[in-house]
């Protein structure tokens, strides 16, 4: 491990080159958050502020730190899930002068001493995806608190559990829900999940998908990605859910639906993308299989109910990378990936670029607003959750369309005028 006290602790700064190449192929298929960075990079509107980020360390966030800091930011970060570090990437932002605390496989002392050490610079913006750096700052710090001019958010879990604290009066200070924009859950959620789900699969087991049984526990926009992607592949999906509209949109679309219970007995792989606690238990695991594959692509690892797996299982052993097998009664035999942790990023490579760019470019965007926000140009609320803005929305799609030479209509004069003439009839 290399360490240097108040600037960075990661697994070895001579993976610094390997990083740096990664780095520069991310930025190749980033092209929104290039422009972004080019344009300012001349005013430096965060000039004079402090970033704790605590959020996947991988190739496009890079590209994001490195965006935040050209337009004048300071930066501490932090990996927001104990396996999705990439200790190549760390290294060479390390080796750039960014403040970093993060390696893949930490236990979660050490993931919390990470989140802490991004604190010591006391922040007054904050960038998180699952809000555990808000509720570290709430909870352990709550003095920093006031020194927090506004955060973002980045995931639907964090953003769950940050309007429930507005809701109950807890939360000290605005947050910008970036995982509502448009640009962000309708692309990066269901064609990023989508595809980089089955490829953390395929590459923690290498099993053919076409044929199989794939269970995709719940069917918002990330079950709905993989479910669409596995279906595509030749899976034969089988959806569960709690929300009567989901699963009615499962079933036009060509899924079968039905209780997790059902599913258990026949399902050949198992993917929860739900945000909720115990979604497959103990009873679901004693009803699976033979080499039935169970992994995440929920924000935490607690969808599955892993104590419950070991209290039923005689033993168990690591099998290959990412990939655990548990023996069950009947000598069954259960098949774990990335220990319930998001399957893929710990096993793969998390979202391509080409999704993060808009997810990403969504996230500089709002440091800016919290920032012209301290200015006096917006007036954000301390404790409560905010949504990007439309305009927003449609200028990242925007510049990502001319990205891809792509070219749209634009409504006349005239069709403007008759879209607000309410008098306008057959």
């Amino acid at each position: 491990m290399d360490e240097k006290k108040g600037q960075y602790k990661v697994k070895d700064l001579k993976l610094a080159d390997a990083g740096r190449r990664q780095i520069e192929w991310a930025e190749s298929r980033m092209p929104v958050l290039m422009k972004l960075r080019e344009i300012y990079s001349k005013t430096k509107p965060l000039s004079g502020y402090r970033i704790a980020g605590c959020l996947h360390v991988t190739k496009e966030t890079a590209v994001l730190i490195e965006t935040l800091r050209a337009a004048g930011a300071e930066i501490a970060w932090s990996g927001c899930n104990p396996l999705s570090t990439n200790d190549e990437v760390t290294a060479a932002l390390a080796a750039n002068g960014i403040q970093i605390y993060a390696w893949y496989g930490m236990n979660v002392e050490e993931f919390y001493w990470c989140i802490e050490r991004t604190l010591d610079f006391k922040p007054n913006l904050t960038l998180d995806d699952g809000a555990d750096l808000i509720f570290t700052v709430h909870n352990k710090f709550p003095e920093l608190a006031e020194g927090v001019i506004g955060g973002t958010e980045e995931t639907t879990t964090g953003v769950h559990r940050l309007r429930a604290m507005s809701a109950d009066g807890k939360l000290k200070y605005p947050v910008i829900a970036v995982n509502d924009a448009e640009t962000k859950w309708d692309f990066d959620n269901v064609y990023g999940t989508g595809q980089s789900t089955l490829d953390g699969v395929i590459r923690a087991t290498s099993v053919l998908l076409a044929g199989k049984n794939i269970v995709v526990a719940g069917y918002g926009h990330c079950g709905k990605g993989v479910a669409t992607r596995a279906k595509g592949m030749g899976g034969n999906v089988i959806v569960t859910e709690i929300k009567a509209t989901a699963a009615l949109k499962a079933t036009l679309e060509g899924m079968r639906v039905m209780t997790m219970d059902e599913a258990a007995k026949v399902g050949d792989i198992f993917i929860t993308a739900t945000g909720v606690k115990d979604v497959i238990v103990g009873r679901h695991f004693e009803s699976m299989k033979d080499g039935a594959i169970v992994c995440n692509t929920g924000h935490y690892d607690c969808e599955i109910n892993i104590p419950e797996l070991e209290e039923n299982s005689a033993n168990h052993r690591t099998i290959r990378a990412n990939c655990e097998e548990y023996l069950l009664s009947g000598n069954r035999r259960v098949y774990l990936l990335a220990q319930g942790r998001l399957v893929n990023l710990a096993a793969a490579e998390g979202h391509p670029s080409e999704v993060m760019d808009m997810s990403f470019a969504n996230q500089f965007m709002s440091q800016i607003r919290l920032a012209n926000a301290d200015k006096g140009l917006e007036k954000l609320e301390r404790g409560l959750v905010y949504d990007i803005p439309a305009t927003q929305d449609q200028e990242i799609a925007g510049l990502k369309l001319a990205t891809m030479a792509i070219a749209i209509d634009a409504l006349t004069e005239q069709q403007l005028a008759y879209n607000m003439d309410y008098a306008a009839g057959t």
